[in-house]
C-alpha cells in the first residue's frame, strides 16, 4: 500500500494537533448550544469521530451518504445523495463535516438540501481544501489544511474504496489510478 503512494502531505501529529484546534473552535463558537454534526459519508468518518472527540459540547451525530465520484479517480457532476432522513433538522445548528472540498458540487447540493429543512444555522468543516480544482464558489468555515491538485488518500478518504485506513494523508501516484 504504500508503495502507491508519492508522499505524505499531512502527517499523523500534524493532523491530530489540527483537529484539535478545530474542535477548540467549534467549542468556543457553539458555546451554550447542541450543534447536530452531519457526517458525509464515507470520507468524513475518521475525521468526524477524532473531531467530535475534541469538541467540549453535548452534540448529536448523524450521517447523510453521498456520492458523486463512484469508483472513479474523479467527480462525475452528478451528486446523489439519500433524501430519507429520519432525525430533525429544523431550528437545530448544523455542521456538516466532510473529508475534501473538491469541486465544490457536492457540498453546493448538500447545503441546498439541508437549507431546505430550516436550520438555525448551517456551516461547513471540511478537513481539507483542494481549491485548483472548484467548480462553484463555496468554502469551508472551519477548515483544516489546504492541500495541492492531487489525487489524495488516507484518514478516510479513499481510491476505489481502498487507503482509507492510512492514519496520514498523502498523494497517490498518478499511475496507481490513471
Amino acid at each position: 500500500m504504500k508503495d502507491d503512494l508519492k508522499n505524505v502531505l499531512f502527517s499523523e501529529d500534524e493532523i491530530k494537533q489540527r483537529v484539535g484546534q478545530l474542535g477548540a473552535r467549534i467549542t468556543h463558537d457553539y458555546a451554550g448550544a447542541s450543534p447536530l454534526l452531519l457526517g458525509v459519508l464515507k470520507g468524513s468518518f475518521i475525521f468526524l469521530a477524532d473531531l467530535a472527540r475534541t469538541i467540549e459540547l453535548n452534540c448529536e451525530i448523524r450521517f447523510i451518504a453521498v456520492s458523486s465520484y463512484g469508483l472513479a479517480s474523479f467527480t462525475s457532476g452528478r451528486v446523489e445523495f439519500d433524501s430519507n432522513l429520519d432525525f430533525e433538522i429544523a431550528r437545530r445548528h448544523v455542521i456538516l463535516i466532510e473529508d475534501i472540498l473538491d469541486s465544490g458540487e457536492t457540498l453546493t447540493a448538500l447545503r441546498s438540501f439541508i437549507s431546505g429543512y430550516c436550520p438555525a444555522s448551517l456551516k461547513i468543516c471540511s478537513m481539507l481544501d483542494k481549491p485548483a480544482r472548484r467548480k462553484v464558489p463555496i468554502s469551508a468555515d472551519y477548515l483544516g489544511f489546504e492541500c495541492p491538485d492531487e489525487f489524495i488518500v488516507g484518514y478516510g478518504l479513499d481510491y476505489a474504496e481502498r487507503y482509507r485506513n492510512l492514519p496520514y494523508i498523502a498523494s497517490l501516484k498518478p499511475e496507481i489510478y490513471t
